[in-house]
């Protein structure tokens, strides 16, 4: 049997499967390589609506009270309080103390660069918030989310290192001071609630961390690939764990639910918030629809009893930002995940560090994606050198197999045995053409997920007209140069004897090089790249053979 017949069909049909993946992803499908969060099932939190409009939480054993209804938007008489640090500028609602807008300074909007990203928002066309209050006993009114603060400190830019900002508010003789801790060049807020307790009894209060937001994609989001918008959930014994809109619209929601470990999210491209609560502490996670395109993911935690006259203070983070792996990473085990990978992340992880180095050195990542192709490429140097010698003698003895062609006629099985015995007594592999492709396609797909979902690559120039490695070639000028260079490497390989095989290989660089149309422009240079040096690698071992035939024959 002819092997390569079978390997060629194998490559081009992996082509028409990444082809048809990309098109389903187009019509806002799933994606066939996306990762599948591990699921525990939690218990179906109720969606009926309260008669105040909002909902009320669902429902839990331990619960002694239920959390406020949550609407949509912030009540208009709220005061706006605006802070501004080095990375963010701020705007707190008095209702609550809420953060109700964020704007990344160092970071351009998708609509317009020179403007800041908005990533926390409430607005008509955007509702994303972070929350948090105390809840009591049946009957109690608490400080919450919905109850009036009033700002107590009085800078509202930072001037140093770090800058808090103070609210306080008392409701049935309890009151809650909570510090917002900003820190220069950094993302991350420490968060941390005060509560006294004024009352002639104690009290055992909850704590709720809560994220707020609608259905809607983010402004950059596009129909050519899939990316993931939703809440997340990370414990240490479900780990990652990922839930869509469409499955809290259906009640089928999964996730980690009682844990005393681990954090709760939201994730876009590029961008994630998420509340880190204090560690080793027992609590219940809670996914829910608040309304009509309204989503929370929430997390509740006892504080424990509270004499009267006495106090207790409880912290916790608040990630609002890039998904920068490295201070994610430091901030909470596991919160460097909401950059996912896929399926291939035990690949993806390590290339994004080595390549993250290769920037250290080079200070422009187009250039370090070059570098990190030549490194790729002297890994597999030896199998590629090993292929390129079995294919130009394949390119040699191709006027022997077309005499056995004619020999054997159509004769398949004897043409097949002939065949492989020239291959046994000239020691040529027959699948060596085809192994560095093979090789490298989890190395293609891995490092298609590195330069798609790192915020790094976002807007990240290269030279002349790639203006952002994370956004298509504008010019289609990779592209083109990856075609080109893909049907020059087939002319460089032997034809295959069977005419259909020859016109499947001829349909590949149409195939390849039409996806690379829609792929971010890093990841088509790494490919062209990888191209060229396959060329210059494939031509000097052709050439050497070449030359010890000639010299052989003279002799």
């Amino acid at each position: 049997m002819d092997i390569r017949r079978t390997i060629l069909w194998m490559i081009f049909s992996f082509a028409l499967l990444l082809l048809w993946n990309n098109w389903q992803e187009y019509n806002g499908k799933p994606s066939l390589f996306a990762s599948t969060p591990a699921t525990t099932q939690a218990p179906a939190a109720s969606d009926e609506p309260a008669a105040n409009g909002g909902v009320p939480a669902a429902q839990e054993p331990t619960a002694s009270a239920a959390l406020p209804s949550s609407n949509s938007a912030v009540s208009a008489t709220a005061q706006t309080i605006d802070i501004t640090t080095d990375v963010y500028k701020l705007g707190f609602s008095t209702e609550g103390a809420q953060l109700i807008k964020a704007e990344l300074l160092k970071y351009g909007s998708p609509e317009n660069p020179e403007q800041p990203m908005v990533l926390l928002d409430n607005s008509p066309a955007s509702t994303y918030l972070a929350q948090s209050g105390i809840v009591g006993a049946a009957g109690q009114n608490l400080p919450n989310h919905l109850t009036p603060f009033t700002l107590v400190s009085s800078q509202h830019n930072m001037t140093g290192d770090t800058l808090d900002v103070v609210f306080e508010a008392t409701s049935d003789d309890v009151k809650v001071t909570k510090t917002y801790t900003l820190h220069k060049g950094r993302y991350d807020i420490q968060v941390r609630h005060d509560i006294q307790n004024n009352t002639g009894s104690a009290i055992d209060p909850r704590l709720y961390l809560q994220l707020t937001r609608d259905g809607n994609n983010p402004p950059d989001s596009s129909r050519l690939y899939s990316t993931f918008t939703g809440p997340v959930v990370y414990s240490s014994g479900e780990k990652f764990q990922k839930i869509t809109f469409s499955d809290i619209d259906k009640n089928k929601a999964t996730y980690a639910r009682s844990v005393d470990n681990g954090w709760i999210g939201m994730v876009q491209h590029y961008f994630a918030t998420a509340w880190v609560p204090a560690q080793d502490l027992q609590r219940t996670n809670e996914i829910l629809k608040l309304g009509n395109n309204l989503y929370a993911v929430r997390t509740l935690e006892s504080v424990g009893s509270i004499a009267a006259g006495q106090s207790k203070a409880v912290d916790a983070a608040l990630w609002v930002g890039p998904q920068d792996q490295k201070a994610m990473s430091q901030l909470a085990t596991g919160l460097d995940l909401v950059v996912d990978y896929g399926w291939l992340t035990i690949i993806s992880k390590p290339l994004f560090k080595l390549l993250t180095w290769l920037h250290s050195l080079l200070g422009n990542w187009g250039w370090a994606i070059v570098a990190l192709t030549v490194l790729i490429k002297l890994v597999f140097f030896p199998l590629s050198a090993a292929s390129y010698r079995s294919m130009a003698k394949m390119k040699q003895f191709a006027p022997r197999m077309q005499a056995l062609r004619e020999k054997f006629g159509d004769d398949k099985a004897k043409l097949n045995a002939a065949m492989m015995e020239m291959y046994r007594t000239e020691k040529i592999n027959p699948l060596g053409g085809c192994l560095p492709m093979l090789v490298q396609i989890p190395v293609f797909i891995a490092l298609y997920w590195v330069l798609l979902g790192s915020v790094e690559m976002r807007g990240a120039p290269w030279i002349l007209w790639i203006h952002d490695l994370a956004a298509r070639d504008p010019w289609m000028i990779l592209p083109a140069i990856m075609m080109g260079t893909m049907f020059l490497q087939i002319k460089l390989n032997p034809t295959p004897p069977d005419p259909m095989q020859a016109k499947v290989m001829m349909l590949m660089p149409l195939v390849f090089g039409g996806m690379m149309f829609f792929f971010p422009a890093g990841l088509v240079l790494y490919w062209c790249v990888n191209n060229i040096l396959s060329i210059a690698q494939q031509r000097y071992i052709m050439v050497q053979i070449e030359k010890k035939s000639a010299k052989a024959a003279n002799s």
